[in-house]
């Protein structure tokens, strides 16, 4: 069954997900900024999720274009890194613990969050869940 998130409702969507995940999220995405002045906000919640979820044995991989994003992840040992290519990596996927994935509009900013006019959609019907993962995974190991 898929589940249409608009706007706001990315961050209250997506963190409980994000909390029950057990084994892996995999993660592509445009843009991912971190506010750590603002742990009350729902972007810095998410942040927060995400890192949780590795201390706690998740294993998180994000392939992501902002080096100071893959800086802190790194740094909170989560596996990050951005392609070597010189095509641009335009999309926002998560893939969690490989039967959900997240596919949409939102970037992981503040006015993704609060703001911008965003849709997302979230699916487990195997089929496209199995394609995305492997859309992952061969750019993860390019």
């Amino acid at each position: 069954m898929a589940k249409i998130i608009i706007g706001k409702e990315f961050g209250p969507t997506m963190i409980p997900l994000i909390k029950r995940t057990k084994d892996t999220i995999d993660i592509m995405v445009y843009s991912w900024y971190w506010y750590p002045d603002q742990i009350g906000s729902e972007i810095q919640k998410f942040n927060n999720a995400v890192i949780d979820a590795a201390k706690r044995g998740v294993k998180v991989k994000i392939l992501a274009n902002d080096y100071h994003t893959i800086n802190v992840l790194l740094q909170n040992k989560v596996k990050a890194k951005k392609l070597k290519t010189k095509r641009k990596l335009h999309a926002k996927l998560m893939i969690l613990d490989g039967k959900i994935a997240i596919l949409g509009s939102h970037n992981y900013t503040m006015g993704a969050f609060a703001t911008n006019y965003e849709v997302s959609i979230t699916t487990q019907e195997k089929e496209v869940v199995n394609r995305l993962k492997q859309f992952f995974s061969n750019l993860w190991w390019s």
